[in-house]
């Protein structure tokens, strides 16, 4: 991974650089030591909250790879801001916002930069979380042998705006067979969402149940109204934005299980 020089303030203590495959680069922050984990944001890019998941990670004992997809590094989200970068990710050649069956074509960069990070940082394999628009892309990640813990949160695409689009894994029908096959050997993935998101509709965690099995743990959390912790009925981001970090609130119980997820797949 080549290096680069600046660094925003919420991003304070990752060292940046760039990392290029297939004719695509991307500015990517790194920080931390012991087996890799790629942390991959969500619209609208590289928020603060982002960066304090990642620190988490890396405060967790593991080495973030944390690549620059779209948005600004280090910039709070907003609405006009969220707009305008789903805009900008939806025509982009290296993202497929409404296709089924098909994985993204950035993901095959994301699988080069996993096989980089491992032979940089060892162990044996690595981790990665998705969030949102990029929520699905771990689970394309887990056709590689080194994919050892991929988590779904939020898992967006494609957009449910019809019923089979709901239902869709995200991933083309061969990655699936993959991912099944894996699942079959042993392996898991984690998915994250609250009940009430409109986003991630419960048919898209049925497929993944009904494709893995067991191997697909779910964490599935109550928005629904007056429910006991009250979490708002439009709550979407577990890891960032929506978290209450407080002990027994159910999005801290979240990011505890991600974090025990990747210590037992990654150092065990």
């Amino acid at each position: 991974m080549a290096t680069a020089d600046s660094t925003p303030a919420p991003l304070a203590g990752f060292s940046v650089g760039t990392f290029t495959h297939d004719g695509l680069t991307r500015t990517v922050y790194a920080a931390g030591s012991g087996p890799a984990v790629i942390v991959i944001h969500e619209i609208p890019g590289i928020t603060p909250r982002v960066a304090a998941f990642a620190r988490r990670v890396v405060n967790a004992g593991f080495s973030v790879r944390m690549p620059s997809l779209f948005g600004t590094p280090g910039r709070a989200p907003s609405t006009g801001y969220i707009v305008g970068e789903i805009t900008k990710a939806c025509v982009a050649r290296e993202f497929t916002a409404f296709a089924l069956d098909r994985t993204n074509p950035v993901i095959g960069w994301l699988r080069a930069l996993a096989a980089e990070a491992h032979a940089t940082c060892g162990g044996p394999g690595v981790g990665a979380v998705g969030m949102c628009f990029t929520g699905g892309f771990a689970l394309g990640m887990m056709v590689d042998d080194r994919m050892l813990a991929p988590v779904l949160s939020q898992p967006s695409l494609p957009f449910p705006v019809t019923r089979s689009r709901r239902a869709a894994s995200g991933i083309s029908d061969d990655d699936l067979a993959r991912v099944r096959e894996r699942a079959e050997q042993g392996q898991c993935v984690m998915g994250l969402r609250f009940t009430g998101d409109p986003a991630v509709p419960a048919a898209r965690f049925e497929t993944l149940r009904r494709e893995l099995g067991d191997r697909f743990v779910a964490v599935e959390i109550d928005s629904s109204k007056g429910n006991p912790h009250g979490i708002r009925g439009a709550a979407h981001s577990v890891l960032t934005e929506d978290l209450v970090d407080e002990p027994g609130h159910p999005t801290r119980e979240a990011l505890d299980r991600v974090l025990a997820f990747f210590t037992d797949r990654l150092r065990p």
